[in-house]
């Protein structure tokens, strides 16, 4: 708007990476004004959304590139249904060759459970036996019974309906009634903050709650834990699965978004997969998926397998970063060649 005047900024390309399209930087029109942006950035082609202005809008439409943090989720908000009113654009864009995903990576030096100072004992696929110390740290500082054999799950998440909090409200009962274990870490809407602490009330015993945030906590929870639940609605990318597979603990998914593309169903006649999924967004397909968990921890042989190749694999940055340095190049490349022509 300003810029692209001066010969410096001409050449300059843009790649904007999505986090989340729920949150679309909503403002009434006069934010222009107050911006000091001219009023024609008010139209359907570039500002302006549905009689609002939209900054994550104009980030879509004056891209060279746009991308977002996963491949299932590019596709997901195609459609009508994740797409937040944003669906045409992002399908045009595709069919012009501009909308791509790139899985996010973790920090594996700062997730490492050989090394981390923050959990009560290190581990790794081949000296495993601190997990299980872990485990037993974590159930006495919530004050469960200290039960190798008790499947301890975990959940750390923002509290809202899109991290399917309303499924856990469903089938939680169903998991500590098969003798589960169930620890918490988050903040977020009312409801579900009052909801979990009734539980913790109600069953002490089996149900532990922290509302806020607390990193070292989160730490424990990541590798005390057996299972991990991210029974999420819509998930762009989602790193709490990566951290939990880090530290051998094994998701439970929804199959959406970065989670699809991270976590594979596990089969146990022949010991592929890292976790495991459900499709529909229902009760009954997480408590199916639950029951899966169970029986497959119960198998002490099998569990030991699964969770020694959760800690073999590579979430790390490397791969992802080799591809944002591919979709930066093209961008300049094909700009250029947009130029010459």
């Amino acid at each position: 708007t300003f810029y692209r005047s001066e010969p410096t900024w001409a050449q300059t390309r843009t790649v904007f990476s999505i986090h989340n399209l729920a949150f679309p930087g909503e403002f009434d029109a006069a934010t222009l004004g107050r911006a000091n942006l001219p009023e024609y950035l008010f139209s359907y082609d570039k500002l302006e959304w549905f009689g609002r202005t939209s900054l994550l809008k104009g980030g879509l439409a004056f891209s060279d590139r746009v991308n977002t943090v996963s491949k299932t989720y590019a596709s997901e908000i195609q459609t009508a249904e994740y797409g937040n009113r944003m669906d045409g654009l992002l399908r045009f864009l595709h069919s012009e060759g501009r909308l791509s995903g790139i899985v996010n990576g973790i920090d594996t030096h700062e997730f490492n459970p050989e090394t981390d100072k923050r959990i009560p004992a290190r581990f790794s696929a081949a000296k495993p036996a601190g997990k299980a110390k872990c485990k037993s740290a974590l159930q006495k500082e919530c004050g469960f019974k200290q039960d190798k054999t008790a499947p301890v799950y975990g959940l750390i998440t923002r509290l809202s309906d899109q991290k399917g909090l309303d499924l856990v409200e469903e089938v939680l009962p169903h998991l500590l009634a098969e003798g589960a274990q169930f620890v918490a870490l988050g903040a977020g809407e009312p409801h579900y903050e009052r909801l979990l602490k009734r539980f913790a009330k109600s069953r002490p015993e089996q149900v532990f709650v922290n509302i806020g945030f607390d990193a070292d906590f989160a730490q424990r929870i990541y590798s005390g834990c057996d299972l991990f639940l991210m029974p999420s609605r819509f998930e762009p990318c989602g790193l709490g699965q990566l951290i939990a597979l880090r530290y051998g603990t094994i998701p439970v998914v929804r199959r959406t978004g970065g989670l699809a593309d991270t976590v594979t169903n596990y089969n146990p006649r022949t010991g592929a997969g890292n976790g495991f999924c459900f499709e529909e967004y229902s009760a009954d397909a997480f408590a199916t998926s639950i029951d899966r968990s169970l029986c497959a921890f119960r198998d002490t042989q099998k569990w030991s397998a699964l969770h020694a190749r959760a800690l073999g694999l590579d979430f790390s940055w490397s791969k992802p970063a080799k591809a944002y340095v591919d979709l930066y190049r093209h961008a300049l490349d094909t700009s250029r060649l947009a130029d010459a022509a």
